[in-house]
């Protein structure tokens, strides 16, 4: 089973991931947890190390490259594994930041979005940008505004693909948030098997 996790910087994917594959290896089941970035916290970091400041196509360029490579390795990896994939971040994510960026859409990540196998559940962290800043704020590793980020949570939005996504309020407790994920993959799991 194929679950991906996608929001906005600070909406809790990655926390809500690991507690997820945590959770399933807790009850006995194979739980494979798969990272899908883009490099776009490293760019940050040595952007604000060396003063660059790349141009919003350039940065396009090397984050498309990048979280496609993870991708498609990791949907290798995810069709030798029996059990629960978790992705965090999926192709979905460039297209949101291309659109916030006032980027095109492009032809390449909408066309692999139809060929790769389909997640069996897709889930949308939907937060507050306020409440997503205050925690990568918080994380001191990247740096978002609270208008970027409102910017990027309206992008996830527009995607054509978003009314097929399943939202969870990320701004509430962990364990509200987790509860919510496990009862999505239990709803989808009897068709899996």
């Amino acid at each position: 089973m194929l679950i991906v996790l996608t929001g906005i910087d600070g909406s809790g994917k990655t926390t809500a991931a690991r507690a997820l594959v945590d959770s399933a290896r807790a009850d006995g089941r194979g739980a494979l947890l798969l990272n899908n970035h883009a490099a776009r916290r490293r760019m940050w970091q040595l952007s604000a190390r060396y003063g660059w400041t790349l141009a919003p196509r350039v940065k396009d360029f090397i984050e498309t490259g990048v979280r496609l490579f993870n991708v498609l390795v990791n949907h290798a990896r995810a069709g030798q594994f029996d059990g629960l994939v978790v992705m965090d971040r999926h192709l979905h994510c460039q297209l949101a930041l291309r659109q916030a960026n006032g980027l095109q859409r492009g032809r390449l990540l909408p066309w692999l979005l139809e060929k790769l196998p389909a997640a069996d559940v897709h889930v949308h962290f939907d937060t507050d940008p306020t409440i997503a800043h205050e925690r990568v704020t918080a994380r001191g590793t990247d740096q978002e505004t609270v208008n970027d980020l409102r910017a990027f949570r309206q992008a996830y939005r527009s995607l054509p693909e978003f009314d097929d996504f399943e939202l969870v309020d990320a701004g509430g407790e962990p364990g509200e948030v987790l509860a919510r994920l496990n009862y999505l993959v239990a709803a989808k799991e009897p068709a899996c098997a």
